[in-house]
């Protein structure tokens, strides 16, 4: 895991100015495309996605198994199983496109969300645009839920914490950032947001609106 040791007892020190606060190998460490797939390969990879992208719009997200994915693209189960390993890299593969946008926008992006803003108005404008994207990709987002052993080390996850805990060390650089920055991405997380807008009937502003206003009493800024 990016950072095995967040659970040590003293909080991690603040980077040095000299130290970069965006990694460029931060990019490799999103979702895998699989840019070096074989052309028979990435055929059956790209007919497979289809198919499963099929199965959500005209049935919903628990549609998607993995027998009923090579049912519709016509192939044995094993090679959907040999391509995404599980059901939950097979949906992970689904939202690939959206999550690497938005890696994109907050990594090299223009500000606020991007580089060139102050810390704490980047993580405003990062937790309002991961809150919208979630929105539009519940009922996805939901279906690959990864199990406990595995939902922190995923590398999108990975890399939206670093993202945070490096905004943080600069916003706050005497708080124990590693940790949170967990705190903070678990207001982001799927199950709770369906939850407070299905369950408890709040709309996606509001969400947003918490978020900042964490960020707010957090930093010790306003938007």
């Amino acid at each position: 895991m990016l950072y095995a040791g967040f659970m040590s007892a003293a909080p991690p020190s603040a980077p040095t100015p000299q130290e970069p606060v965006e990694p460029p190998q931060l990019l490799q460490l999103g979702l895998d495309d699989e840019p070096c797939l074989r052309a028979d390969a990435a055929r059956n990879r790209a007919r497979l996605l289809e198919a499963a992208a099929g199965l959500v719009a005209a049935r919903g997200a628990d549609a998607v198994t993995m027998e009923e994915v090579a049912a519709a693209a016509g192939v044995g189960k094993g090679t959907v199983f040999r391509r995404f390993g599980d059901r939950t890299g097979l949906l992970m593969a689904l939202l690939d496109h959206s999550e690497k946008k938005l890696q994109a926008a907050f990594l090299s992006g223009p500000p606020p969300l991007g580089p060139g803003a102050p810390p704490a108005e980047r993580l405003r404008a990062f937790g309002r645009a991961a809150l919208r994207r979630t929105v539009e990709d519940l009922e996805l987002q939901l279906a690959a839920e990864a199990d406990p052993g595995r939902r922190f080390t995923l590398p999108p996850y990975r890399v939206r914490h670093h993202h945070v805990a490096l905004l943080l060390r600069q916003a706050v650089p005497d708080a124990d950032c590693d940790v949170l920055a967990h705190t903070l991405l678990a207001q982001l997380d799927p199950a709770l947001i369906h939850h407070l807008m299905h369950q408890c009937g709040m709309p996606p502003q509001r969400l947003e609106d918490a978020w900042t206003d964490l960020v707010d009493r957090i930093t010790g800024t306003t938007a």
